[in-house]
């Protein structure tokens, strides 16, 4: 557990988790941090206010409502550790290894190293790599997928075939997902409460648990695809014979 002395003052906590003083005041009476230790008239702050409103902040990022997060809040047990509290911001992080970018049409051009007409910008869209923004030729980048786009787009994937893709893809996807995320909560997550090991260790576990889901995904899909080739050329020679 994280002894570390509460020394901070709510200025000092207030810039370590990019919130206004007047926020983390607000949290605080709501009850969504605990009280602060008090010499005197001043006020200090420690790793369990610090963890508790980074949690927050991951939360309001995920689209939570105040009362969504105050009952989410509720079920941390108050004398949770701070490593206990960051478990759950671990549960709760998006598995891309990048945020998305906002860029202009031309930086976009940019990174990619290329022209990009309006058809293969459609492309891109369909398939999930960029976002169309409010604002015209401003769009919301996926950088780790953008290689993969552009490789589409030099293979000449018509943009019918894009949007199939992308369908197919999305449903499977939010289908895998869906039972892959009972599957965590009903087996693996018992059991890593239940192993009584220090929360640091747990939190090690569920972040190897993601690439290894990932990685294994690729490589079943990998296989399948080889399966369906060999199924495929054995259906064209017997329809030959």
């Amino acid at each position: 557990m994280n002894t570390a002395p509460d020394t901070l003052s709510v200025e000092q906590l207030a810039s370590r988790v990019g919130m206004t003083v007047r926020t983390v005041r607000f949290y605080a009476g709501r009850g969504l941090i605990p009280p602060p230790r008090r010499e005197g008239r001043n006020g200090y702050y420690g790793p369990d206010h610090l963890a508790r409103l980074e949690l927050v902040r991951e939360l309001q990022a995920h689209g939570f409502t105040l009362s969504a997060i105050e009952g989410y809040l509720e079920q941390i047990p108050a004398g949770a550790s701070p490593e206990q509290v960051a478990l759950h911001r671990t549960l709760l992080a998006p598995w891309t290894p990048e945020m998305p970018e906002t860029l202009d049409r031309s930086a976009l051009e940019t990174r990619a190293g290329r022209a990009l007409s309006d058809d293969e910008l459609e492309i891109l869209v369909a398939i999930g790599v960029v976002e169309p923004t409010p604002t015209e030729d401003v769009f919301r980048l996926a950088p780790a997928h953008l290689a993969v786009g552009i490789g589409f787009l030099e293979a000449g994937l018509p943009i019918d075939a894009a949007h199939d893709a992308r369908r197919i893809i999305t449903e499977h996807g939010q289908a895998l997902a869906h039972e892959l995320t009972d599957l965590f909560r009903s087996k693996v997550w018992p059991h890593l409460k239940s192993s009584g090991q220090p929360p640091e260790l747990t939190t090690a576990m569920v972040e190897r648990f993601k690439p290894l889901t990932v990685q294994a995904l690729v490589t079943a899909y990998e296989e399948a695809v080889d399966d369906e080739k060999r199924r495929t050329v054995r259906r064209m020679a017997t329809e030959r014979d």
